[in-house]
């Protein structure tokens, strides 16, 4: 739906300061100015892989005394020792924060997002704020590599517990855990892995929750193959493509339980692909799981409950059975909310990124009484305005949609853009203090691959962003102070230039950086209208390339580069999430990003450190020189987490390789017992069997 909005009070602040800052004269494009210092910054301990885990056997192993007195001893389960693989994955009790955990207690979690179903791995959102990173397990893992050395990062084993290169550096070899179960006791295997790849990221028909496709793994050329039960290989076109392990860690190779969905997708049924991907809706329970809880509970906005997998295959040192908390709830009500309970402690668990809340939420932390801790990380929160720069048709836009595409395709017209932006005021209108900094695009400040003086800045002028419109055509021709299409455009000639914004209306920081980008850009001439829709929905129109510019805050590659590497240029049809083939199924790529597209395969297929910085040295200058996107600004976030929980490793960010629910490793954190409260709602009960009605004594 498309909503015009009136410039609120916060966007008629911008405006009013804006119209006082205009410059004398045409300002020249520069690097941009460090970002403020800020001191309530944590810094991790680094250790090695080795130091947190390793896959091996124990002489004996335990669980919870509940579960063998009332399942085991019981004969509804077998023994902890039958449960668990060969060798299962063994945390390090020397990497745990506070050393071996107890059993016990639950961590209570507010999102703002709904469940659409547990299909994930056909494109159904369990409502984020962790449930999936909860439940779903990939082939490595990346999350904890915040704390690993610098020079020993790369994607730490999980379900794939080791692999070797070959010789030529053209086929990779995964060995798979042995012995793993799905929480209903049904094997993981080389099946599983195969039916996730082959209908699902190589099926046209299916778009996995976050997006793999081949590209994702290095185009049509790449093969997988499963050798026997726990044996499977790739066949990639690259030598040594070390990138592609991050991307089979969360989000993008997370089997799915082949056992129940291979029977209802439409390869194997008579389903069709709709009827397949919503087969599973959030109220059927006990779905089938790797991770370390769950789904046993659902009441439609209210509340989701997972309960411990009693199958989950990673133990600690001494033999215990992850994880140590039993229950994980899922209240469902807005982001903001989420905040303000884990601050006051009727919520455990936030990953603060609304910088809207920063100011109160130090403020009543600092309180000794205070229920949480907070602390904030590095400035990998970015907000960037995509240009749809396709003119090939993707998306079906009409005439005038047609005319806003070739207009960004211009780059005198995305340089008056990005002139028109007052990002230092953009940012105070979202959080006073040292919180925001000026984020031209790119990979952002801090962060390994980062070189200021790669990084080009166009500064905030009004003046020059009118004279960048001007040479793009555009002039205000019937004096309503927007300036019009030319009269020779195609089905427009003459019409205001009307652009519409998708942003994502579930975040108030989205609304606030809105409204505010609507403001500058009447300042020069453009009208701009809103486009609000919620997370799924936006995630729709983003991949069917329906949108003339879309703000919205960025994904991982530009905080890691190692991760998601394919999107930071569209190295394939369907690579990034803003630029993809059209009907005739190829790119109509701009000179410049056919250079991005050979620097980041050449990022690809380096295995030079030295080389790789030089190269995101040169791609951060293609990006930001030629504005493949306009960056707005970008802030830290912080973990709020309630004091009684142990084992919360120093300096977790809330987002970078991975969300903060994963970087804590949740599975290892725990309650002490004199610490323990009285909230679970299942207590000592597992889940049961597929569909069957909630838990089961």
């Amino acid at each position: 739906m498309y909503r015009k909005l009136m410039a609120l009070s916060g966007a008629g602040m911008l405006l009013s300061a804006s119209a006082l800052a205009v410059h004398a004269q045409i300002v020249e494009p520069t690097t941009p100015p460090d970002p403020p210092v800020f001191p309530a910054q944590s810094e991790p301990v680094f250790v090695g892989i080795s130091d947190i885990m390793e896959y091996r056997a124990l002489d004996a192993y335990h669980e919870p005394e509940w579960v063998k007195e009332n399942f085991v001893d019981t004969g509804k389960l077998p023994p902890v020792e039958e449960r668990l693989p060969k060798e299962p994955l063994v945390y390090k009790a020397g990497n745990m924060p506070d050393g071996i955990g107890t059993y016990g207690d639950v961590m209570r979690h507010v999102i703002g997002g709904r469940p659409e179903g547990w299909n994930y791995i056909a494109g159904q959102s369990q409502g984020w704020g962790g449930i999936d990173i909860g439940m779903m397990e990939c082939l490595t893992r990346v999350g904890p590599l915040f704390t690993v050395k610098a020079d020993e990062v790369e994607p730490m084993p999980n379900l794939a517990k080791s692999w070797e290169w070959s010789e030529d550096g053209h086929q990779l070899t995964m060995q798979l855990i042995e012995g793993a179960k799905w929480s209903d006791g049904d094997p993981f295997d080389a099946d599983d892995v195969m039916f996730y790849w082959e209908d699902h990221v190589l099926d046209p028909n299916v778009s996995p929750l976050n997006g793999a496709t081949a590209d994702t793994f290095g185009g049509k050329g790449t093969k997988l193959e499963a050798l026997d039960d726990y044996t499977i290989r790739w066949t990639f076109e690259e030598a040594f493509p070390e990138q592609y392990l991050y991307q089979m860690a969360y989000g993008t190779f997370c089997p799915g339980p082949s056992h129940i969905l291979k029977p209802e997708h439409p390869k194997y049924s008579d389903n069709t692909y709709d009827q397949y991907q919503n087969a599973f809706p959030p109220e059927f329970m006990n779905w089938p799981v790797m991770g370390a809880w769950v789904p046993v509970e659902y009441r439609s906005d209210d509340i989701v409950v997972l309960r411990r997998n009693p199958y989950y295959w990673k133990v600690d040192e001494e033999g215990n059975q992850l994880p140590y908390l039993d229950e994980v709830h899922y209240k469902l009500s807005t982001w903001a909310d989420r905040d303000v309970q884990a601050v006051a402690g009727t919520g455990d668990f936030s990953n603060l990124e609304q910088p809207e809340n920063y100011v109160e939420s130090l403020r009543k932390a600092a309180d000794d009484n205070a229920p949480a801790r907070l602390a904030f990380g590095a400035r990998t929160i970015g907000y960037t305005v995509y240009p749809n720069l396709s003119a090939n048709g993707w998306g079906s836009p009409d005439a005038r949609g047609q005319a806003i595409r070739e207009l960004n395709r211009n780059l005198d017209f995305r340089k008056a853009i990005t002139h028109a932006l007052d990002r230092q005021r953009l940012g105070e209108a979202l959080v006073k203090g040292p919180f925001t900094a000026i984020y031209p695009g790119g990979l952002y400040s801090g962060t390994s691959f980062y070189d200021k003086e790669s990084t080009v800045y166009y500064p905030y002028s009004v003046e020059t962003a009118q004279a960048q419109l001007e040479k793009a055509g555009l002039t205000d021709t019937d004096g309503n102070g927007i300036v019009n299409f030319p009269e020779d455009a195609e089905g427009v000639g003459g019409q205001d230039v009307e652009i519409v914004m998708l942003i994502n209306g579930d975040y108030q920081t989205n609304r606030s950086l809105a409204e505010g980008i609507i403001a500058m850009m009447e300042r020069i001439g453009l009208r701009v209208v809103l486009n609000i829709q919620n997370s799924n929905t936006e995630q729709d129109l983003l991949q069917g390339g329906k949108f003339d510019w879309a703000l919205f805050r960025n994904s991982e590659e530009l905080a890691t580069a190692l991760k998601f590497t394919e999107r930071l240029a569209p190295v394939g049809p369907r690579s990034t999430w803003t630029r993809r083939a059209g009907t005739d199924g190829t790119l109509d790529l701009l000179p410049f990003e056919e250079e991005m597209v050979e620097v980041v395969n050449a990022f690809t297929s380096s295995r030079d450190n030295q080389e790789r910085l030089e190269l995101m040295k040169k791609y951060q200058k293609l990006y930001t020189e030629n504005l493949w996107a306009i960056g707005v600004t970008q802030y830290p976030g912080a973990l709020i987490i309630n004091k009684r929980f142990a084992n919360i490793p120093a300096g977790a960010p809330i987002f970078m390789f991975n969300w903060a629910e994963d970087n804590i490793i949740r599975e290892r954190v725990y309650v002490p017992k004199d610490k323990q409260q009285d909230y679970e709602l299942f207590a000592e009960t597992l889940p049961g069997e597929p569909g069957a009605d909630g838990p089961v004594n």
